[in-house]
């Protein structure tokens, strides 16, 4: 196990920088235009040429360029930023060193094609701002469709990166500069060298004095399904592991199934061979619905401190800082629809009815490293509110529910494995439920005791399908579609699509058409 260092123990974030403006000067620089904005960059960023699927807040930034949206619905002109300013860099640099972020990982794509003068203007800025903001950096090289990799890599780093890791702020781990290599055995036409020669450059890169990080495929483990099968000894090369996530869980429930099946497989054997590990932490993508204000974030972090148990080197890498273009970003974005172009048609931060400040994932982000650093409890529980003052914001762990048709609290016999039924005056153990939302109107019910509400048909041949918790995980019978009602209640269809009601014995039952007063449930702390 590696000690701590800017890697181990640290909270990366990847870094693209990629953006630029018209009349921003980049002109001068053989790049022009609207750089990753726009699918056309030579065109106007408008309506009908945009690429981005998050708006950012852009109240932080000194310097911004109009496009060819309509004025926003607060009145605002609908501008955006560019990394071609030495501002806008450092505005950056100020929000990670705000956020507790350690480290930045900025991406390298091959700079023999259309994205080195980008990365060629942009690494000189991040250098100063890293040191004048007290941040470490490291170059990460994205080696998707780099055709002469495995010898323009090593030209680069000798021309160009190399002086750059000398610098006072060039991250170290192990006292080496650190550089990380993301693409190594992903089983796409993108990524089609030999192992052969990815351990040679590697190996390359350890001879130079580096500390190297591979960002390699999901399944680097197994050597299935995203990875390429012949891998095995290239992944154990490396000094430290950061398997990718983006677009791999969508809900609370997929984060959970990826830290039984893949982190904690990963961590132990990486433990075991003393290789260090640099999981993905993800926001969730806004453009899906998938960030539950805040909470799928927090999950994400709680299930990666945890896996300090198994004695690991553990890093942390969030993907990503920057992404407006795939909606994972962490930087301040457009709170409401109000604070976007209203032809703008993608989500903004209060996507599920939550509102949410613009620095929020910053926010939350501050808070975990507290808690993966180890300053703070490990906790299930998001202590980070989505927008501070403005009330409760983070629903208990765990609350009742009271049938509107008698008022009595539902309840799961012994814990579980017995018929739901509404029978009880006040709340105790088996009166308490934890909701766990997969989307915003989807959710699983879980005991205190870690089981299941499901669905499943009477036992004795009755058409109806009966709620009982007995189930040790979630899948389609134990998952409802949440339907808020007029009154603060809540109405549940079950996978059959019928509508749960309290029958007249008060046994929860999914045998409704229309929701009515037997169908509804008020949520009690």
């Amino acid at each position: 196990m590696s000690p701590p260092g800017d890697i181990v123990g640290a909270v990366t974030t990847g870094y693209q920088a990629w953006f630029t403006c018209e009349g921003d000067g980049s002109e001068a620089q053989c790049i022009g235009g609207w750089w990753h904005y726009c699918p056309d960059r030579l065109a106007m960023c408008g309506p009908k040429n945009c690429g981005i699927i998050s708006w950012p807040d852009m109240r932080p930034y000194s310097k911004t360029y109009p496009t060819a949206f309509s004025t926003q619905g607060d009145g605002q002109q609908a501008t955006l930023f560019s990394n071609m300013d030495d501002s806008t860099i450092l505005t950056h640099f100020r929000m990670m060193a705000d956020a507790g972020i350690d480290t930045v990982a900025l991406q390298r794509f091959n700079p023999t094609g259309g994205e080195g003068p980008i990365r060629n203007v942009t690494t000189p800025r991040v250098a100063r701002a890293a040191e004048a903001t007290g941040r470490k950096w490291y170059c990460m090289y994205d080696i998707s469709g780099w055709g002469n990799m495995q010898s323009e890599l090593k030209t680069d780093w000798l021309s160009i990166m190399s002086a750059f890791a000398c610098g006072p702020n060039y991250a170290r781990q192990n006292g080496r500069a650190v550089v990380s290599i993301w693409g190594f055995g992903f089983n796409d036409d993108n990524h089609k060298w030999d192992p052969a020669a990815c351990i040679e450059v590697i190996n390359w890169f350890k001879a130079q004095g580096c500390y190297v990080i591979g960002g390699v495929p999901t399944c680097w483990l197994e050597g299935k399904n995203d990875s390429r099968d012949n891998y095995a000894q290239a992944y154990r090369t490396l000094d430290c592991i950061s398997p990718w996530m983006v677009g791999r869980a969508g809900n609370i429930r997929d984060l959970d199934n990826v830290y039984d099946t893949r982190n904690l497989p990963d961590a132990k054997e990486l433990a075991s061979l003393g290789i260090d590990y640099q999981p993905c932490v993800m926001p969730g993508d806004l453009r899906d619905g998938a960030r539950r204000h805040g909470d799928f974030y927090w999950r994400h972090w709680y299930n990666t401190a945890r896996l300090k148990e198994t004695g690991v080197g553990l890093g942390a890498y969030i993907s990503m800082f920057d992404e407006y273009n795939e909606g994972n970003q962490i930087a301040p974005t457009a709170e409401t629809k109000a604070n976007q172009p209203p032809e703008f048609a993608w989500n903004a931060l209060d996507e599920d009815g939550v509102a949410c400040t613009s620095d929020y994932y910053l926010r939350i982000t501050r808070d975990a490293r507290e808690m993966f650093q180890g300053r703070a409890e490990i906790t299930k529980v998001r202590p980070t509110e989505p927008w501070p003052g403005r009330g409760r914001f983070n629903p208990p762990p765990f609350v009742g529910l009271r049938a509107r048709v008698n008022g009595k609290f539902v309840c799961a016999e012994g814990g579980g494995g017995h018929p739901l039924v509404s029978n009880r005056e006040s709340l105790g153990p088996w009166e308490q439920f934890e909701i766990e939302y997969e989307s915003p109107t989807c959710a699983a019910i879980k005991t205190r005791s870690g089981q299941y509400v499901c669905a499943e048909p009477h036992h004795d041949g009755q058409p109806d399908y009966v709620l009982i918790a007995n189930r040790p995980g979630a899948g389609p019978w134990e998952t409802f579609e949440v339907e808020q009602q007029e009154g603060g209640v809540i109405a549940l269809k079950a996978h059959n699509g019928k509508y749960v009601q309290a029958s007249g014995d008060g046994v929860l039952v999914a045998k409704s058409d229309a929701v009515g007063w037997w169908e509804t449930f008020e949520l009690v702390e």
